[in-house]
């Protein structure tokens, strides 16, 4: 696909758009790009210290400390946004964090906050929104992972929470069609990002790729990719904003996807899990308030 930027320009510009998670990775990239594009973006996330020069960057775009956890200070936080921007007409619900967890012998409150983070801080977002986007030119994008669709070892917690999220974004897309508004889910591989580096930067997943001869799902994506997928997504308030571009096919294919990789992950697995249940990696994103 020729990628168009005048195009993108000439449809995104003057677009009013909240993202959370918007401190590094994907949520900072987006507001940059959007803001390019004539966009009028405010952000939200956890870390002042990040999220301060990302907004700068955005023209000093309106920004917030917000624990999408906290369903109070979501909505302040989105009403708020709401106020600085004269409206909303998107919302990005980017917020997230993954660690791997064994099922068996893992630490379950790795499951617990992924639920908290990426399900009901997905909610709690869309939630506060919804009354805002509701209208003809609205759209609300929550951020999955094709993990939603395509569950590898090592991250049942992550996948069965954007599994969740894709539930919640479909759900939205239905309930918002009586306004007008549409609703999206993004599906992403890995993409060079803190996640990603921090979330395959352990022991166990580097024995499980040693097992499996490097045949993983994919190999890691420039971020750029991503980004220039959610530009057109959101310009398009597509229902689906996939990256890189074969996530696409692997998405219908998921029942038979799944059987095929549970096979060639298998000579390297045992170990991987051995490994695992005495390696405590850190969720990929230091949460408020939380010993993860």
């Amino acid at each position: 696909m020729i990628y168009d930027s005048a195009r993108w320009t000439a449809t995104l510009a003057g677009r009013r758009v909240l993202i959370t998670g918007a401190a590094r990775g994907i949520g900072a990239a987006l507001a940059a790009r959007l803001h390019e594009r004539g966009a009028r973006v405010a952000l939200a996330g956890l870390e002042p210290d990040l999220l301060a020069p990302v907004a700068a960057g955005c023209g000093d775009a309106p920004w917030w400390t917000c624990d999408v956890t906290d369903r109070a200070r979501v909505r302040t936080v989105v009403d708020e946004a709401a106020r600085a921007l004269g409206g909303l007409d998107v919302v990005v619900a980017n917020a997230g964090v993954a660690a791997q967890m064994p099922v068996i012998g893992g630490d379950p409150a790795v499951l617990e906050q992924s639920l908290r983070v990426n399900v009901l801080g997905a909610h709690n977002t869309l939630s506060a929104a919804g009354p805002h986007i509701s209208h003809r030119r609205g759209y609300a994008l929550t951020v999955a992972s094709l993990a939603a669709a395509v569950h590898l070892p090592l991250l049942g917690a992550y996948s069965a929470s954007k599994a969740a999220a894709e539930a919640l974004g479909d759900t939205l897309r239905i309930e918002l069609r009586p306004w007008g508004a549409k609703a999206g889910v993004a599906y992403f591989a890995e993409l060079d990002t803190d996640m990603t580096s921090r979330g395959f930067g352990t022991e166990a997943a580097a024995a499980l790729a040693q097992g499996a001869r490097g045949a993983m799902v994919s190999r890691v994506a420039p971020l750029k990719t991503g980004i220039d997928a959610l530009e057109r997504g959101i310009a398009r308030r597509s229902r689906r904003i996939v990256a890189p571009w074969w996530v696409a096919g692997a998405l219908p294919a998921r029942a038979a996807l799944q059987p095929v990789l549970d096979r060639v992950l298998q000579p390297g697995l045992r170990r991987a899990l051995e490994i695992a249940r005495d390696e405590h990696a850190a969720l990929t994103t230091p949460q408020a308030d939380r010993a993860l």
